[in-house]
């Protein structure tokens, strides 16, 4: 069955929910909120915002997570509940770079007055495609790709949890200390999680520290612990490009020649291409519940469900497969 445009089916949910904010059923306090008292309503996007957010909102924000995990973020399509928690929210936070770019739409239609936090304003941004040592300055401009994965070097981490901050004190002013406080306790986790990355990498000699993975998605990871990327299943930033025949060849004879030990799955994406190709390459693929966290963070309560939690495991699967 053929779909509509997404901009017609983001029009439809809007209309469905002025319906239902006309029959009393629209709720003001985002689902699943247990405040005593008021508290910040905010939406977020992504996994990894969301995480942020809580960490920094702490006890006084409402957080509505709109992607869930395992969930591809490009190509993401709104429901209901998304407009109606949007048009609730006093703040919506994102990550920016274009990976979201059904949000700008969903914003319109949800009828949303409030402020949206861009959280990678101030991160230096990577060409898509391309992982040299320094990328270029965040630009509104157009120009080339730029990749959007930025979470995945945490000193870009740090920046996000600061726009954040920012956002949050702006929108609470009487909490904006006790945001500052949180902001830097976990800063300071961030600045050990990059410790203790680069204090692993070290142990893993260069020629080893050969990259594939399921999507081009960890290019700042890449270019801040000294690793080479050899390819990706998925020629891509994004997960809706497919491998030719000819790249394929290719990538399988990159591997080969540089010899490169694995080809690495991601928890959001099928293995099954990711295997085909180890097999033709005679690698091994990392997959199942040792599968990188591209996209998405782990299920919620588990250690991988936090941003913390699953670059501790992205960190710790590659070396390990590398180090074999």
């Amino acid at each position: 069955m053929k779909h509509p445009p997404r901009p017609v089916r983001i029009a439809a949910l809007a209309a469905l929910i002025t319906a239902m904010a006309g029959c009393g059923s629209v709720t003001a306090e985002p689902a699943g909120s247990t405040s005593a008292g008021p508290r910040l309503a905010v939406v977020a996007t992504t996994p990894e915002v969301a995480d942020f957010v809580r960490n920094i909102g702490g006890d006084d924000v409402t957080v509505t997570q709109i992607i869930k995990p395992n969930v591809d973020p490009h190509d993401y399509e709104p429901t209901p509940a998304d407009l109606q928690a949007i048009a609730s929210a006093k703040l919506v936070v994102k990550n920016g770079v274009g990976l979201e770019e059904w949000l700008d739409r969903t914003i319109e239609s949800a009828g949303f007055t409030g402020t949206v936090v861009d959280t990678s304003q101030g991160v230096t941004l990577r060409e898509g495609g391309h992982h040299e040592e320094e990328g270029e300055e965040h630009a509104e401009e157009e120009g080339g790709e730029h990749d959007p994965h930025i979470w995945h070097d945490p000193r870009n981490a740090k920046i996000m949890v600061t726009n954040i901050r920012q956002g949050l004190a702006a929108a609470e002013p009487a909490k904006a200390e006790t945001f500052a406080k949180n902001l830097a306790t976990y800063s300071a986790e961030l600045d050990k999680l990059d410790a203790d990355n680069t204090a692993a990498w070290a142990k893993i000699g260069k020629a080893d520290r050969k990259l594939v993975t399921n999507h081009d998605a960890f290019g700042y990871y890449i270019a801040r612990y000294d690793l080479q990327f050899v390819g990706s299943v998925i020629p891509s930033l994004d997960t809706s490009a497919e491998l030719s025949a000819a790249q394929l060849t290719d990538l399988v004879a990159k591997i080969k020649a540089t010899g490169t030990k694995a080809i690495f799955a991601e928890s959001s994406l099928p293995p099954k291409t990711a295997e085909a190709i180890a097999q033709q390459a005679g690698v091994k693929v990392v997959a199942g519940e040792d599968a990188l966290f591209g996209d998405s963070l782990g299920a919620p309560g588990s250690a991988e469900g936090t941003y913390l939690g699953a670059e501790r495991h992205n960190t710790q699967v590659i070396v390990d497969a590398l180090a074999g």
